[in-house]
């Protein structure tokens, strides 16, 4: 097969981290990959093997009908079988890519429960016709834009994420090493992880802590992800107005979520949506307690290995983090075991990139 893959960047993100990781799959097995990303080369973004091309795309109209020509060039010159788009810029670019005729086939995938308002959902309704299916990334995500007519029921199917247990693996000597540079000392580390945006409700998890730490001062959180200067600000002024300044460590973008989750007790994540978070996963594999909200597909992907709390509930999520926190050590390591064995039985790469090749060829009506 002949697959091209568009994306709306490829910054450190979950979805874009699924997408090279599918795009490196099906390269390496013998497949003729092409990744199209419609913003410019990001500063910091997923490193990869496979053949890159940036449209350069900005909001202005103007850019975008320039982007839609470039990709039009690229695809007549790539011919591809499938042209593969995720999240919701890069699904209407490849629609428009395909009703200009330059490419015979698309395949849209919805990596969240929200994508945006009811504009973006009558677009991806009346551009629906322009595709093969849709694919989600939960069953949550999937029954909603179902629901909202963006997508027809016959036509949608949920392929989850894929989580690399073999990188995503527990390393007692690379806890120790993570643990000292980041100077935890003995106390009890809670890692939370993702883009500095209004989804991932960080406000939320601040309060949650503040409540958690009155109770245990022997802890700590610390933060991984990048977000906008005024943002982050205005989050470090909430910390400071709850008196826990001192207790949060705000790390910036990381590329060494593995060593960080080693380093850490405990995984929280306090999101107002989600669509199936990669993050959550990856804690599970690397056998952390989980404490998540109830958005999207969390319940999916932690069955009953997590404490599960209602969205935006910061005295729930903080009683979950504390009741954590006091539960023996023996107990928290059978509940890190048995979270890694749900990943590696339902949710490894292995099983799910390959199941991503035969969907292909399903598809397309072909036996590859």
């Amino acid at each position: 097969m002949r697959i091209a893959y568009m994306l709306t960047s490829l910054g450190i993100g979950g979805a874009e981290r699924q997408v090279v990781a599918l795009a490196e799959h099906m390269a390496a097995q013998g497949h003729a990959v092409l990744l199209i990303v419609l913003k410019e080369r990001q500063a910091e973004q997923w490193p990869t093997h496979i053949e890159v091309k940036y449209l350069e795309m900005q909001r202005s109209p103007l850019s975008i009908l320039s982007g839609i020509a470039r990709g039009r060039g690229l695809l007549r010159m790539f011919k591809p079988d499938l042209v593969h788009s995720h999240t919701f810029p890069a699904n209407m670019v490849a629609r428009a890519l395909r009703l200009s005729g330059a490419t015979p086939a698309v395949l849209s995938t919805i990596h969240n429960v929200y994508e945006g308002g009811w504009a973006r959902m009558l677009a991806y309704r009346m551009t629906d016709p322009l595709t093969l299916h849709t694919t989600a990334v939960s069953t949550a995500a999937g029954k909603r834009f179902v629901e909202l007519k963006a997508v027809p029921r016959r036509k949608c199917t949920i392929l989850t994420n894929a989580i690399d247990t073999k990188e995503f693996a527990p390393d007692g000597t690379r806890r120790e090493r993570m643990r000292t540079e980041l100077a935890a000392g003995d106390d009890f580390i809670w890692l939370a992880a993702g883009r500095i945006t209004a989804a991932k409700d960080y406000p939320n998890l601040l309060r949650a802590f503040a409540q958690a730490e009155a109770a245990w001062p022997q802890t700590q959180l610390w933060v991984a992800g990048e977000g906008n200067p005024p943002v982050c600000r205005e989050l470090q002024r909430i910390a400071s107005a709850l008196g826990i300044a001192e207790k949060v460590c705000w790390l910036g973008l990381r590329r060494d979520m593995p060593a960080l989750l080693d380093a850490a007790d405990g995984f929280v994540l306090s999101s107002a949506w989600e669509g199936m978070p990669l993050v959550l996963g990856e804690a599970m594999a690397m056998e952390k307690p989980v404490v998540a909200t109830d958005v999207g597909g969390v319940k999916e992907i932690a069955g009953t290995t997590g404490t599960i709390v209602s969205a935006s509930d910061s005295v729930a999520l903080g009683s979950a983090m504390l009741k954590a926190m006091g539960q023996p050590l023996e107990i928290r390591l059978a509940m890190g075991r048995a979270a890694r064995q749900r990943i590696e039985e339902h949710f490894s790469a292995e099983v799910r990139l390959v199941e991503w090749e035969t969907f292909y060829g399903a598809i397309l009506g072909c036996d590859r």
